[in-house]
């Protein structure tokens, strides 16, 4: 049906409003998609800009299968570079995320990071490419999902986070494994407020 009602949208060449509570039917449908939470618009955008550029923690969260993941910790600034901590770790923002201003009063401050499963890496040429985010992790349940796998995996004591990586991966449930975050594929959110302080 979504093929159908896409295809009349396109002979038809006019607007079509089309309520949905399924993303898969909003990301694969829509040119653009108002997000509402308790009646209130959250942000309306194109489908992929919904999915890069979330506005706060509940479009992330609700834009994306598996959801970003959500990381409770604090910034801190060493020297000219700046740290995210979480869990005993410590991982250096990219240049371009520690220089926008928008970050400056959140230093020394608790705050979220979002990360989606797919910029979470377990592949040995990524842990290479980023010695300076990379972590141990326990994996606790993998899912299989045909052309990837999905790695539930655990960080530290209280940190969950679930990792989709290449179906060629040799990571195992009960195995500790290193991983890399892509850096620049990192959201900062208020802890209060859950607007997107960066991007």
């Amino acid at each position: 049906m979504r093929t159908e009602l896409t295809k009349l949208h396109q002979n038809v060449g006019t607007t079509f409003i089309y309520v949905t509570h399924d993303q898969v039917e909003a990301m694969t449908m829509a040119t653009r998609i108002v997000v509402m939470k308790d009646g209130l618009i959250q942000q309306v955008d194109t489908p992929q800009n919904l999915y890069d550029y979330p506005v706060n923690i509940f479009v992330a969260g609700f834009i994306g299968t598996p959801q970003m993941n959500f990381i409770n910790g604090k910034l801190e600034k060493k020297g000219e570079d700046v740290y995210f901590n979480f869990e005993n770790l410590s991982i250096k923002l990219p240049a371009e995320k520690a220089n926008n201003p928008d970050l400056k009063d959140y230093i020394g401050q608790e705050v979220v990071a979002g990360l989606r499963p797919e910029a979470i890496h377990d592949e040995p040429i990524h842990l290479a490419n980023h010695p300076e985010s990379q972590l141990e992790a326990y994996v606790d349940v993998t899912e299989l999902m045909g052309a990837e796998i999905y790695l539930y995996l655990n960080v530290g004591e209280e940190t969950r986070l679930i990792a989709r990586v290449s179906s060629r991966s040799t990571s195992r449930a009960g195995d500790t494994i290193k991983v890399a975050f892509d850096m620049s594929r990192l959201h900062i959110f208020d802890k209060d407020t859950e607007r997107c302080i960066v991007h």
